[in-house]
């Protein structure tokens, strides 16, 4: 569990709901289930209508993502690569071929059994640099979804507004159909705006910081393997990935 990202989402929440009661409103006001499903049935609905299939699947399928704590251990994965650099120089790339069996990550995997195979450096690089994009690429636009729901919402939040004073005033001689429509209202402006600020857009934000973080690790692993199949002195491989965690 990312504590920092629960802890966040929280404080924004409470200040806000905070500060509301402070001032005297009660949160049963803010509770409106139609202003709810305008905004977000409508935010939802516009983001698959410009989404193909596989990239919204992509985007709910990061979304646990946001909450759940990202691991990429770079330190041991520079002694690792060290290690296998010295039993490259020692013992030849094939005794590097149990140490690919038995890699869990995909990525590691595929890099590792290049070097066993023995690949050039060059294709190697080529290889895993042209992967690295394809994904990087594909997990973006995961992420990009819920960018457009946080354009949208605060449009749509907008669209509930009109509808609910559409309503207001089609009752102006009923004072509780009157007060519902102005709440719609209202409430549906504060959904879409609070929604897009507080959800959407942090949320494609902090997919793409992961992004990015799962990027620098695997370029990490890309140049260590390189080093490895051009023969380079282990210490000065690991001092050349040092670079990618010490900064």
């Amino acid at each position: 569990m990312d504590k920092l990202a629960l802890s966040g989402f929280l404080l924004a929440t409470l200040a806000i709901l905070g500060g509301f009661m402070l001032e005297g409103g009660t949160l049963s006001t803010l509770l409106h289930f139609p202003a709810f499903v305008i905004v977000l049935g409508g935010t939802i609905g516009a983001v698959m209508l410009q989404t193909p299939f596989l990239q919204f699947r992509q985007g709910l399928q990061m979304l646990p993502w946001v909450f759940k704590q990202q691991h990429f251990n770079t330190q041991v994965t520079t002694a690792r690569i060290v290690e296998w650099g010295t039993a490259a120089r020692a013992n030849g790339f094939l005794s590097l071929e149990a140490v690919a069996l038995n890699e869990s990550d995909a990525f590691l995997h595929r890099g590792l059994n290049l070097l066993v195979d023995g690949t050039e450096a060059q294709v190697i690089q080529a290889t895993l640099d042209a992967e690295l994009s394809l994904e990087q690429e594909r997990l973006l636009r995961g992420a990009r979804i819920y960018e457009a729901m946080g354009g949208y919402s605060p449009t749509i939040g907008i669209i509930g507004a009109v509808l609910g004073l559409i309503q207001a005033l089609s009752s102006i001689s009923d004072p509780d159909k009157l007060g519902l429509g102005i709440a719609t209202a209202f409430v549906a402006t504060i959904y879409g705006v609070g929604f897009a600020n507080l959800i959407f857009i942090p949320v494609a934000n902090k997919l793409k910081n992961l992004i990015e973080q799962q990027s620098l690790y695997r370029e990490l692993i890309i140049e260590g393997l390189v080093s490895i199949a051009q023969g380079q002195n282990p210490r000065l491989i690991e001092h050349k990935l040092a670079a990618y965690w010490r900064g």
